[in-house]
This record gives C-alpha cells, structure tokens and sequence, in this order.
C-alpha cells in the first residue's frame, strides 16, 4: 500500500471517529431530553473515555501519530477529513458542548428522579 493509501485510509478512519463522538456529544442532551438516560450516559460516557485517552496522549488523537508515518505534511487537518478552521478549534468547540450535554444529561436526570 503506497503512502498516500495508508495516509488516506487513516484519514477516513479518523473522520469516522470523530463523526461518532460529536453524534455522541449531540446526542447526550437529546436523549435526556427525551427522557432517556441511560442511552445519556452511555453517550457522555463514550466520550469520557475518549476524553481519558486524549489525556494519556498528550491531548492528541492516537491516529494523529499513525498518520503522520504517512506524510510531512503538519497543518492542522492533515490527519483527517475537515475543514481547516474545523479541525484547528475542534477541541475549543467540542468541549464545551460536551461539558454543557453532560451537566444538562445529569440535571435533567435528577430533576426527573
């Protein structure tokens, strides 16, 4: 498999990645809205463990490294398929909807029970 191949499959993997975990982060305050939690928590709870495993990586995504075997490139999306603007304030838009989702998951949770 040339370079580009590899490169180009890890960027669709990557995407694919990041398309679940922003469904996730979407998805969390949805189904509390609709009044389920535990589909909720299951959501928070899969980006938490993301969460864990960008910490252990020094705040990187894992295939961010499998990737960068593939190429020199280094601008910001080079490991995935988004826009540039998109993949350079991923973590600064992201976060917050996640944190925001999960305290509206947990409130609407207790308020409930």
């Amino acid at each position: 498999m040339s370079d580009g191949t590899a490169l180009s499959f890890v960027k669709a993997v990557h995407t694919v990645f990041w398309a679940f975990f922003v469904g996730c982060i979407v998805g969390a305050p949805v189904a509390a809205w609709f009044g389920n939690f535990t589909l909720a928590g299951i959501l928070v709870g899969f980006v938490a463990v993301e969460g864990v495993v960008l910490l252990f990586n020094k705040w990187r995504c894992p295939l961010t490294d499998v990737a960068a075997r593939y190429t020199e490139r280094r601008e910001e999306n080079f490991d995935i398929y988004l826009p540039l603007w998109l993949a350079k304030y991923n973590k600064t838009i992201f976060t917050p909807l996640y944190l925001l989702g999960a305290a509206y998951s947990a409130f609407a949770w207790w308020r409930c029970g």
